[in-house]
């Protein structure tokens, strides 16, 4: 079974029916363009958004959990509860299903431990943010993890939440969701979901295999 039928069988309802998942509604995430990127936002700063338009507004995010691990095995964002026709891989600009062989799939490199979905929008200001905290802080400058990011996932007792909801700039409404992912590092492709009008469903990245019996 290929990643994306294993995704199809266990996604393509309005709920997950595998005992070794649980799911959560976690918050909103607010797209502005409807250019979704998903990246290691400590990594890549400079993703490209997926090709797809995706609706603009603010739409409900869940994490599922594998049970065993307790770790995110996926991450998930709802447009509307639409039948579902099809799956895609999802893809940026110059990237072809037909040039993947075999298991290979398009996705994000992650070496924090951490990936997110934010709109495009939102990324450009979440590099101006770096920028704005560099150019504030000098040498005192330590990187955009521990400046932005790191608050919000520990805390002086330690990890405090696997998933939160930042905004470079409060006065701004784009927001990121930033989640654990999976065991940490890897290799992550996403899955979007269309209806028979070719809109948007869902939006799915997974983690960790979980795979349907």
């Amino acid at each position: 079974m290929t990643h994306i039928e294993n995704i199809k069988r266990l996604f393509s309802k309005n709920f997950v029916e595998s005992p070794l998942l649980e799911s959560f509604e976690v918050g909103k995430i607010y797209l502005s363009s409807g250019k979704i990127v998903t990246c290691d936002p400590v990594l890549t700063n400079d993703m490209k958004p997926f090709s797809t338009d995706f609706p603009k507004g603010e739409f409900q995010v869940l994490l599922h959990k594998e049970r065993e691990s307790n770790c995110v095995a996926y991450a998930e964002i709802v447009f509307n509860d639409s039948e579902i026709a099809k799956w895609e891989m999802a893809v940026t600009e110059g990237q072809n299903i037909k040039d993947l062989s075999g298991e290979e799939v398009f996705g994000y490199p992650v070496e924090s431990g951490m990936g997110c979905f934010m709109d495009f929008e939102t990324q450009n200001l979440l590099n101006t943010l770096e920028v704005e905290l560099f150019e504030k802080k000098g040498d005192d400058f330590m990187g955009i993890y521990e400046e932005f990011f790191h608050e919000h996932f520990f805390d002086e007792k330690g990890a405090i939440d696997q998933y939160a909801f930042l905004k470079p700039f409060e006065d701004k409404p784009g927001n990121i969701c930033a989640f654990e992912t999976g065991y940490g590092e890897g290799f992550y492709a996403s899955y979007i979901a269309f209806d028979k009008d070719k809109n948007p469903v869902k939006i799915i990245t997974e983690f960790i295999e979980i795979l349907v019996s």
